[in-house]
C-alpha cells in the first residue's frame, strides 16, 4: 500500500482509498509582496494537556504558537494578531491574547516583520457594559496596550457596541471618539453575522446598503487616521462597490475568504489589500501567487489563489464562525503544529466527513507539500474515530 494512501468517509457514509499527491515544491522564505498589502490573521496553538481553570484563561503552547507567526514573516506576510482567527470571542480571553501581542510584537521587531492586532471590549463580561461611554473605554483599554506593545491597531467589531447602540449615530460616536485617541493608521474592521451571529445590523441598520453608508461616513469624517478597513461579509459585489467609494488614502483590506482572487487582482479601478484568516492555512501558495503578481504575472497570480479556492469555501462553510477549525486541523497535518487540540475543545466543532474532504481539497491545491508525514498523522486520527486504515 502506498505510504500516502489513507481511507476517508463521505458525507453520506461511504468509505473510500485516498492518495495523496506526490510532494510539491512551496517556499519557505519570500519577500513581503511589493503590490499589495498582505496580512494573515493567525490562529493559535492549544497546550494539549491544559485542563479547565477557576481563572478563565486560556494556555497556549507558546513555541508552537509563535513558530506559526515566525513562519508568516518568513513567507513575506504581515501578521494580524488575536483577530477572530486566534480564536478571539470563542475562546481566547483578553489576558492571554495581551500575552500573545505583546509576544508576537517583540518577535516581530526582531525579525522586521508587519504586526497588528485586535482591540475589542471583550474583557468586560457580556451584557456589563450600560452605556457608551463604558465602550468607548474598553476599546480605549485594548488599543493603548496594543499601541504600547509596539503593534498597529485593528478596531473589531465590538459585541457590546452592537447590543448598546440604537442609530448609526451612536456607532459614529463611538469611533470618533477612539479614533481620536489613538495614533494614525487605525484599521477598522466589519465582520458580519456569518462569522459572528450577535454582530447582525452593525453600524445601526440591518439593511447592508445603510449599514455601507454609515461605515462609509464614519471613514470619511476620519480619513486622516484610518489606515483602512478590513471587511468581511463574503459580498465580493459590495466590497467593490464600497472600495471606489473610499476616502483617499484609506485602503480597502479584503476579509473575503471565499472571493480573495479576484478582489486582490483587482480591476481597472482599484484593487484590495489583504488581511485574511485563509492566508493561515494557504501561505506558501499564496507567497508564491504574490512573487508571480510582483514579476507582471497577473494571470498567474489568479490561477495560483484560484487553486485554493474550492478550499477556502469549504473551510468557511457555515457555519463560518468554526473555520478555525479548518485552519488548525490543515497545520496540523502539514506538521507546522504537534497536535489537533484547540481552545475550549474547538476541534469537535466539524464532523469526521467535513475534514476528510477539507484533506482533498487541501491536497488538490497543493497545501500538504509533505503528503508522507501529513497521510500518517491522518491515519492516526482518523483510527481514533473509527475509520479503519490501510
Amino acid at each position: 500500500m502506498n505510504n500516502r494512501t489513507v481511507r476517508l468517509v463521505s458525507e453520506s457514509g461511504d468509505l473510500t482509498l485516498f492518495t495523496l499527491s506526490e510532494p510539491v515544491s512551496t517556499p519557505r522564505t519570500a519577500r513581503p509582496p511589493a503590490s499589495r498589502q498582505a496580512f494573515a490573521a493567525a490562529h493559535v496553538v492549544a497546550d494539549p494537556l491544559d485542563t479547565p481553570s477557576s481563572d478563565g484563561r486560556a494556555r497556549l503552547d507558546w513555541d508552537a504558537t509563535l513558530a506559526l507567526r515566525r513562519d508568516l514573516w518568513g513567507l513575506g506576510f504581515g501578521v494580524a494578531e488575536a483577530m477572530d482567527t486566534a480564536q478571539r470571542g470563542s475562546g481566547l480571553d483578553w489576558p492571554t491574547a495581551l500575552e500573545l501581542i505583546q509576544r508576537s510584537a517583540r518577535d516581530a521587531r526582531a525579525l522586521g516583520g508587519r504586526i497588528v492586532a485586535g482591540a475589542q471590549t471583550d474583557h468586560c463580561p457580556p451584557g456589563s457594559l450600560g452605556a457608551l461611554d463604558e465602550v468607548v473605554s474598553a476599546y480605549l483599554l485594548q488599543a493603548r496596550a496594543i499601541q504600547s506593545a509596539g503593534a498597529g491597531v485593528v478596531l473589531m467589531a465590538s459585541r457590546e457596541l452592537a447590543r448598546l447602540a440604537r442609530s448609526p449615530d451612536d456607532y459614529a460616536t463611538v469611533y470618533g471618539r477612539v479614533l481620536a485617541e489613538l495614533d494614525d493608521g487605525v484599521i477598522l474592521h466589519w465582520l458580519g453575522p456569518a462569522f459572528d451571529p450577535a454582530l447582525a445590523g452593525y453600524w445601526g441598520d440591518a439593511d447592508l446598503d445603510r449599514a455601507t453608508e454609515a461605515c462609509l461616513d464614519v471613514l470619511g469624517a476620519h480619513a486622516g487616521r484610518v489606515a483602512g478597513i478590513k471587511l468581511s461579509l463574503l459580498d465580493a459585489g459590495r466590497e467593490i462597490r464600497m472600495r471606489r467609494r473610499l476616502p483617499e488614502g484609506v485602503r480597502m483590506f479584503t476579509g473575503d475568504d471565499f472571493n480573495f482572487p479576484e478582489l486582490i487582482a483587482g480591476d481597472a479601478e482599484g484593487h484590495s489589500d489583504a488581511l485574511l484568516g485563509v492566508f493561515d492555512a494557504i501561505a506558501p501558495a499564496a507567497a508564491d501567487a504574490f512573487a508571480r503578481l510582483d514579476a507582471g504575472d497577473p494571470d498567474g497570480f489568479r490561477a495560483r489563489l484560484e487553486s485554493c479556492v474550492p478550499f477556502a469555501r469549504h473551510a468557511f462553510a457555515a457555519p463560518t464562525y468554526f473555520y478555525k477549525t479548518d485552519l488548525t486541523f490543515i497545520a496540523f497535518l502539514a506538521g507546522r503544529q504537534p497536535h489537533f487540540r484547540m481552545i475550549d475543545g474547538l476541534e469537535a466543532r466539524r464532523s469526521i466527513p467535513h475534514l476528510c474532504r477539507l484533506v482533498v481539497l487541501a491536497d488538490s491545491a497543493g497545501l500538504l507539500s509533505d503528503p508522507e508525514p501529513a497521510a500518517r498523522r491522518l491515519r492516526a486520527f482518523l483510527e481514533t474515530a473509527g475509520i479503519a486504515q490501510p
